[in-house]
């Protein structure tokens, strides 16, 4: 587009923004978000076509008026760690839903592909978890206990110890997604082999049943976490693939930012995961109907928080402010 066609085709909504910005009473913070957006993306695609023209210097003067309107009197959120919680994650997570589906199928087709290949190859098992383990396994089995092993470590060595892989798995998954996405899609890959062929390897001992209802009381929130760790690594792996009408390093800093707080909303799940399975999930004569309530409301709690809620609170209007952080990445600085 010709910069005097962009300009006539935009020079009316800027008018009103700077006669906004000009009354004594300012535009409502929800009003103030709409137009904030409106100017990023102006500003975006002007530095874009015509990055030393005369128009994206108005515009970056524009929006620096807008957030300063905006930031100026604002005062510090007393209750600001409980809104990240309860809006700025969810209302963050509403925007990547696109990105945990492919992470759900992605995890999910690998899981089935465990599931086969140990069901046509016996020993695939001792490839893929090993042969200590398998022997291990089924040297419980003997002994009527197939998942004894969460039983033989001290509780808080082994709450912190399985805490921090969770931290450190999660964190690789989104790392990955520095190798264009695909680290990412390798990494959740792997790990669904692993879930499906484990599964299915008990199953063949006749203990599908009872390892189900033991693995997953933890295994709920551990593997949702990796899911959820493998939405973050695509956004961070698209941002650098898909930088839209933004710079590639502008894109990356807005995709690293939104990953980082993704794992970040994680460490919750992160520690009750890891809690389960050092102090619950030993106890594997416990009776059925307490497992099926625990993992039933880990899988409720997973399915609210990362799916229900962000759609709920778009629906509601309370992403909008939210928003403007986002294009304070791309604003341009004096």
């Amino acid at each position: 587009m010709r910069e005097a066609a962009f300009v006539k085709n935009n020079v009316a909504r800027w008018q009103e923004f700077e006669r906004l910005l000009s009354l004594e009473t300012p535009p409502d913070p929800d009003q103030m978000a709409e137009l904030f957006i409106h100017i990023t993306d102006d500003l975006s695609f002007s530095r874009t076509q015509y990055p030393d023209s005369e128009t994206t210097i108005y515009l970056n003067g524009l929006a620096s008026k807008i957030h300063q309107e905006i930031y100026k009197n604002k005062k510090e959120d007393k209750n600001r760690f409980i809104t990240f919680w309860t809006e700025e994650i969810p209302i963050l997570f509403r925007s990547v839903h696109a990105k945990l589906l492919y992470s759900f199928l992605i995890f999910s087709l690998a899981i089935l592909i465990g599931v086969v290949s140990q069901q046509n190859d016996e020993d695939f098992a001792r490839l893929i978890l090993g042969s200590g383990y398998v022997n291990m396994t089924l040297d419980n089995i003997e002994n009527g206990d197939p998942l004894a092993v969460y039983g033989r470590t001290e509780q808080t060595d082994m709450f912190f110890r399985i805490t921090f892989n969770n931290v450190r798995v999660s964190f690789m998954v989104f790392v990955a997604g520095l190798l264009f996405s695909l680290g990412t899609g390798f990494i959740l890959f792997g790990n669904g082999v692993m879930v499906g062929t484990f599964f299915t390897f008990l199953a063949q001992q006749d203990y599908l049943a009872d390892s189900l209802l033991i693995v997953m009381l933890h295994g709920t929130l551990e593997l949702s976490a990796i899911v959820v760790a493998g939405a973050a690594g695509f956004v961070l792996g698209n941002s650098i693939l898909f930088p839209g009408t933004y710079s590639r390093i502008a894109s990356f800093k807005i995709g690293a930012k939104k990953g980082i707080k993704i794992i970040m909303g994680l460490m919750p799940v992160f520690i009750l995961a890891g809690f389960i399975e050092s102090f619950v999930t030993r106890y594997t004569g416990m009776h059925w109907s307490i497992k099926a309530v625990v993992i039933v409301l880990s899988a409720i709690f997973i399915v609210y928080y990362y799916i229900y809620l962000p759609i709920k609170l778009e629906r509601n209007g309370a992403g909008k402010s939210h928003q403007i952080s986002e294009r304070e990445e791309v604003r341009a600085k004096d």
